[in-house]
């Protein structure tokens, strides 16, 4: 099927001057997969994987400036250009900043800067007031792609969670100068390493912030959203003397790619398998709702197989529905001393979402179950 990429990249460029960057990103995909497909609704980018890098390998290929004295075409350049000056958050089309909510009297939440041998990241802390006389831990969370902290703080609510616990938050922030969709990049060897790239970057924030915060030896933890999630396996597998238990949502196994083609593969569940097998365990607790058409939900079996825990343990299943209808699977590993080693929700009807989350946040299912709540939970009882 031939595709007119010059109406297609001004229809794209048309729906960013709209402020709607995820129709534009949907726009291209499209034209490049030789098929329609009905655009998602404004500010529901795809968070997973690399999908404007697709695009960028493609620009390679795109026609070369017209000749002077003929009119120049838009490129596919121009398009992947312009969508990654646009991040949530950030002042759009006929949007204003993102207002951050309230907080409890006497906690803190505010903006730092990390620098390390592996690189430099902004992040937002949360620092509860439960936390006076002493922080009960840390979680390190991890935006989707196209997300940032204020948007992941805001949708998954884990402040209200941190508050009610006495831990401590961080969130990371991957820019569009890191990655053109702000996504973590998962798929990339050089960041799956223990000594180097993001993973080695991120393991540093969370043991500064640790130090500062006097989080105490064991009670670090990490989770993650769709990219952010790939990312949070990475850590557990990476850094398993750090991090205490990870939480992943709708992600995918550390080492299930290799590069930008290996990660759509694998976002396809092509590749849905333990390719590297944790060799120091850390408790996972992970959420993947089964109609999620971004991450396929093989993904989820697949982590569950890599943190080792089956082999180790008992399996138990339980059913559950939340008060807002939405049904749920949960598989638990218990090792031999009735520790939960590992569990896998699996959600009936739920696409790729935070489950549990706040609609004032980008890509989240206030059906639940709460994946917030439940992680704490999963987090403190092996702390």
């Amino acid at each position: 099927m031939k595709i007119d990429f010059a109406t297609t990249m001004s229809r794209a460029l048309e729906q960013i001057r709209a402020g709607h960057p995820g129709d534009a990103t949907r726009t291209i995909q499209a034209a490049l997969s030789a098929r329609a497909e009905p655009p998602a609704p404004a500010n529901r980018p795809s968070l997973a994987g690399p999908p404007v890098e697709e695009a960028e390998v493609v620009a390679e290929r795109a026609p070369r400036p017209a000749p002077a004295g003929q009119p120049a075409r838009r490129g596919l350049r121009e398009v992947v250009d312009a969508l990654a000056r646009i991040r949530p958050g950030a002042p759009q089309p006929g949007r204003g900043p993102r207002p951050r909510p309230p907080i409890p009297e006497g906690a803190r939440l505010e903006t730092r800067s990390f620098a390390s041998r592996h690189g430099a990241r902004d992040y937002l802390l949360y620092v509860p007031a439960s936390a006076s006389q002493g922080a009960r831990g840390l979680v390190l969370m991890l935006h989707g792609c196209t997300q940032d902290p204020d948007d992941f703080a805001a949708g998954s609510r884990m402040n209200a969670e941190a508050e009610r616990h006495g831990l401590v938050v961080a969130y990371p922030h991957q820019t569009r100068q890191h990655n053109a969709q702000g996504c973590w990049n998962w798929f990339r060897p050089g960041d799956q390493r223990e000594d180097g790239g993001e993973a080695a970057l991120l393991a540093a924030l969370a043991q500064e912030v640790a130090r500062d915060c006097a989080v105490g030896e064991g009670r670090i933890f990490v989770a993650g959203l769709s990219a952010g999630g790939a990312m949070a396996a990475t850590l557990a597998a990476t850094h398993p003397q750090l991090f205490a238990a990870a939480g992943i949502h709708s992600g995918l196994p550390h080492g299930a790619a290799h590069d930008v083609i290996s990660a759509f593969a694998a976002m396809r569940g092509e590749r849905a398998r333990a390719t590297v097998t944790a060799r120091q365990p850390v408790r996972t607790i992970i959420f993947h709702g089964l109609a999620d058409t971004t991450v396929h939900p093989s993904n989820a079996e697949a982590l569950l197989a890599a943190t080792g825990a089956t082999a180790r343990g008992a399996r138990r299943q339980e059913r559950g529905r939340t008060p807002a209808g939405r049904s749920w699977r949960r598989e638990t590993v218990t090792g031999e001393d009735g520790r939960s080693l590992a569990e896998l929700w699996r959600i009936e009807g739920a696409g790729h979402a935070w489950a549990g989350g706040c609609a004032s946040g980008s890509y989240t299912d206030p059906a639940g179950p709460d994946a917030s709540a439940e992680m704490v939970r999963f987090f403190l009882e092996g702390s």
